[in-house]
């Protein structure tokens, strides 16, 4: 671990938002290949086979790590980033299978502006006037998204609904990662999270879900859960946890947000999907609510001082930013 801290103090913020950036372009080709695999395995078992496809890869691969797993500290906490993790990608995927990859996409980056709020509820830090001026945006933006009908017969779709739901779940996560990743192995935590998740998606599965038939399990099928796994879960979600130890959780929201263009991108290319104008003006109208709430608090408030300090404390100190 002390080694890990080493190196990674010395790596320069840039490189983290960089990653992150390229975590986000993963994620945006996985709403496509999530649509396809929801159609052939149902939301809790897929989680739950990438999931714990994922923990037993990240468990072999950081071995040297996991002892420490079976600490009480540890224990509690990748419970509770395992219970959340899970709750947060089966509700987006229970979205995801009634509804567009592209309206998925951009509904789920809803959690950068819940961030804040999330992090006042958990941390006590209040929001700015700027994350209130964000939330009228997104939602006004989410309104144009998901409403369908005229004004007096105003509806959203369940689909739309879930990945709402799902959005704020996938806030309060972030928010617990960059918490508990100042004083635990955030490696560590990042497999526990994987396994847990995975025994709860399979043990819900088997109570509530079926089993598709042999023949449903194509090679296209294996092609897009491999992708899930390797891609979307091993790479992308490491790089994630990792990164919100480094970089403030509103602004590693900020880049994080940018999922949801790709994620619009590759469903046009890939999916089929048709963009509206008023689509576009509610896309637009979300994409700024992120850039308000995320950015011009951040502006205001960071500290001189903070070049100096290390990473993790500097995480802890920018989000001091939000109040």
């Amino acid at each position: 671990m002390n080694t890990f801290a080493n190196i990674s103090g010395r790596i320069p913020a840039g490189v983290y938002k960089l990653l992150l950036v390229v975590a986000t372009v993963i994620w945006g080709l996985s709403f496509v290949v999530m649509k396809d695999a929801v159609d052939v395995l149902e939301p809790a078992y897929l989680i739950g086979f990438r999931f714990l496809a994922t923990g037993l890869i990240l468990a072999a691969v950081f071995w040297r790590r996991m002892p420490r797993a079976f600490e009480k500290d540890y224990l509690i906490k990748g419970m509770i980033l395992g219970v959340l993790c899970f709750l947060a990608f089966w509700v987006q995927t229970i979205g995801l299978d009634n509804t567009t990859p592209g309206k998925n996409a951009f509904l789920t980056a809803t959690y950068c502006v819940i961030v804040p709020f999330a992090w006042w509820a958990i941390a006590r830090k209040r929001p700015t006037a700027f994350n209130l001026i964000a939330a009228v945006l997104a939602v006004a933006g989410i309104g144009l998204v998901s409403l369908t009908g005229a004004l007096e017969e105003l509806s959203m779709g369940y689909g739309d609904f879930m990945t709402l739901v799902s959005a704020l779940l996938f806030a309060i996560h972030i928010v617990y990662v960059s918490k508990f990743s100042e004083t635990n192995d955030v490696l560590v935590l990042t497999v526990m999270q994987f396994v847990v998740g995975g025994v709860l998606g399979i043990a819900y599965g088997a109570c509530f879900e079926t089993l598709p038939p042999v023949s449903a399990l194509t090679p296209g099928f294996f092609w897009n859960m491999a992708y899930l796994v390797i891609f979307a879960s091993c790479v992308a979600l490491v790089i994630q946890n990792v990164a919100l130890a480094h970089v403030p959780p509103a602004q590693a929201s900020l880049f994080l947000s940018l999922e949801s263009v790709f994620g619009v991108l590759f469903s046009v290319l890939l999916y089929n999907e048709q963009i509206t104008s008023r689509l576009l003006l509610g896309f637009a109208l979300i994409f700024g609510a992120i850039v308000i709430s995320e950015t011009f608090p951040l502006k205001r408030k960071v500290p001189q001082e903070e070049e100096s300090e290390q990473p993790a404390a500097r995480a802890a100190r920018a989000a001091d930013a939000l109040e």
